[in-house]
């Protein structure tokens, strides 16, 4: 071997520094997560409620001037993008990607291709999507993607629902593509969300999530998985939309660091929060109460979709002379979300 090789041990060395790197720069300096991975129909019928023309064009806009709110870079680490996106352009010719990295974001891939019905389990789903997807995350990482995004899906709104097999299955899909992801340098985020959909209680959805994620754990070791290089995505604890009873902050917080603190290892880095179709208002009060209890064995942030999205979506309404205004509401979410990760949120920030 000439002294200009790289020696096996010496490439997984780097391999392993880039993905600590990876989840460093996530997690630094109080910032979370724009999550903006969503499909191309699931944008649309978004569109379609707020009178936007749901076209190709108007999704690329509505990218790019998320990706260039001023500012963004100061409560936002990553971003989080769909095949759709990470291959878009602005009408000029600048790749969003570009937008991203000018922002000072990490750019995130969303690579499972959606939760389908699980054979022989009505009311199950598994998500799948790890054929080719090898292949696939080389390609990503060439265009500049650090991290990854694949989330398995579980109702709760029928009593024997999900049943283990569900869990089971995607757990393995978790945790196989997991592996994946860290052989091409990509930090993995697993996301395992319990859906608010239903009228379930907080005692359920906490003793589901416990099972889901110590199904995921389970199967991540298996796999050999670097539980160290990932970064974790669940659900808050949260009684079903349809609960004839809304717990309040204080108790969503300690039923979901209950569950947290019972089943997730030290080792993992990180956890950033999924928002689950709370309101913008919700999720920020609920992270704020998160970060009101004791310290965790793990820095906690958010990575939220709608709930830093849709204020802003709304009053862009499709119109170019409304950016500057979106572009002030997504701001407006984001500082919200960083000031609760500090325990400092309170409701009167909304009237400002």
């Amino acid at each position: 071997m000439s002294p200009n090789e790289v020696r096996p041990i010496d490439a997984q060395h780097a391999q392993h520094a880039q993905l600590a790197a990876t989840v460093q720069a996530l997690f630094t300096h109080g910032k979370g997560l724009l999550a903006m991975d969503e499909s191309s129909g699931t944008c649309n019928r978004r569109f379609a409620s707020a009178g936007i023309p749901p076209t190709l064009d108007m999704r690329c806009a509505y990218r790019a001037w998320l990706l260039g709110t001023p500012e963004l870079g100061s409560c936002i680490s990553g971003v989080i993008l769909c095949d759709e996106t990470i291959h878009q352009a602005t009408a000029a010719g600048a790749p969003l990607v570009q937008l991203a990295r000018s922002a000072g974001l990490l750019v995130g891939i969303k690579v499972d291709t959606g939760a389908k019905a699980l054979a022989a389990h009505p009311g199950d789903t598994v998500t799948e999507g790890l054929d080719g997807l090898r292949e696939r995350l080389q390609a990503y990482a060439e265009l500049g993607a650090r991290f990854a995004k694949w989330r398995g899906v579980f109702s709760v709104h029928e009593a024997r629902l999900p049943s283990a097999a569900c869990i089971a299955a995607n757990a393995h899909a978790l945790a196989r593509y997991a592996a994946l992801c860290q052989e091409a340098g990509l930090v993995p985020i697993i996301e395992p969300e319990v859906l608010m959909v239903g009228a379930h209680t907080l005692a359920r959805c906490q003793a589901t999530t416990e099972a889901v994620l110590r199904s995921v754990f389970e199967q991540l070791v298996q796999q050999s998985v670097r539980l160290e290089a990932l970064v974790l995505k669940p659900n808050m604890v949260i009684a079903g939309l349809a609960a004839a009873t809304q717990d309040t902050d204080d108790e969503v917080a300690d039923a979901t660091l209950q569950c947290l603190l019972r089943v997730v290892p030290a080792a993992v880095p990180g956890i950033a929060f999924l928002s689950g179709g709370q309101s913008g208002k919700l999720a920020s009060s609920r992270l704020n109460a998160l970060h009101l209890r004791p310290r965790t064995p793990w820095p906690l942030t958010f990575s939220f979709a709608r709930a830093l999205q849709h204020p802003a979506m709304e009053r862009w309404a499709g119109k170019e002379a409304n950016i500057r205004a979106a572009q002030q509401a997504l701001m407006h979410r984001a500082r919200c979300n960083c000031t609760a990760l500090h325990g400092e949120y309170s409701p009167a920030m909304e009237a400002r």
